[in-house]
């Protein structure tokens, strides 16, 4: 990774994001020294314009940013740094520069579940239930999403609250095993209902039948 120091002064911009909410946390500067020192300590590290030296997020107050990764953008001169945060990363107690809450979009889980499913699926660990269940095959695994959607079903009309999404849950879980059998993922869920979404789909959804073209 070539970084072009250089061409703004010797300092690059540096943006911070938390590498699990993906949210933006500040952003500081950095040079050459303090990308270096960034990489060999796990830290990030900024040079400082104020001070004028090295400053290692959380130094004196324990909030130290733990690295993740760097990303350099398409001209070389700005750093995309993902971390995770030891607590608050503002001067100001808050988790932002910002003043926003660094809360994850549960929805983010989805892929990071889909993600643990799909190395399931590659290295089968014994003992594991998601590796029996690939190993049963897809009727079983069909059958176990139609009997976790009646559970569904069943405390959606005559169940709590509590337990509908644990069962809603499990019915998901199902899904996405079945999903990754057949190749797929989670996210090609969402983009069908994406599509769904637009005003016109149902108009093109038609047009598309009458002409055969309908996948």
């Amino acid at each position: 990774m070539k970084i072009d120091f250089e061409k703004c002064g010797g300092l690059v911009p540096a943006i911070i994001q938390d590498a699990k909410t993906k949210n933006v946390l500040m952003l500081g500067y950095m040079n050459q020294e303090a990308y270096d020192k960034t990489i060999e300590t796990k830290k990030v590290t900024f040079w400082s314009r104020s001070r004028n030296c090295l400053w290692t997020k959380g130094e004196t107050s324990g909030n130290f940013l733990n690295l993740v990764g760097i990303k350099i953008d398409c001209d070389n001169d700005t750093l995309l740094v993902q971390a995770i945060p030891d607590g608050p990363t503002c001067h100001k107690g808050t988790d932002t520069c910002w003043g926003e809450t660094n809360e994850q979009n549960p929805l983010l889980f989805l892929t990071e579940l889909q993600d643990f499913i799909n190395r399931r699926h590659e290295e089968m660990p014994e003992g594991s239930y998601t590796t029996k269940l690939f190993k049963d095959g897809v009727n079983r695994m069909a059958q176990k999403v139609g009997e976790e959607a009646l559970e569904t079903v069943i405390e959606a009309t005559n169940g709590s609250d509590e337990k509908l999404v644990y069962e809603a849950s499990d019915m998901l879980y199902h899904l996405i095993v079945l999903l990754t059998s057949k190749g797929m993922r989670i996210e090609d869920v969402a983009a069908e209902l994406a599509k769904r979404h637009d005003p016109n789909w149902d108009k093109k959804r038609r047009e598309a039948k009458a002409a055969g073209t309908m996948e």
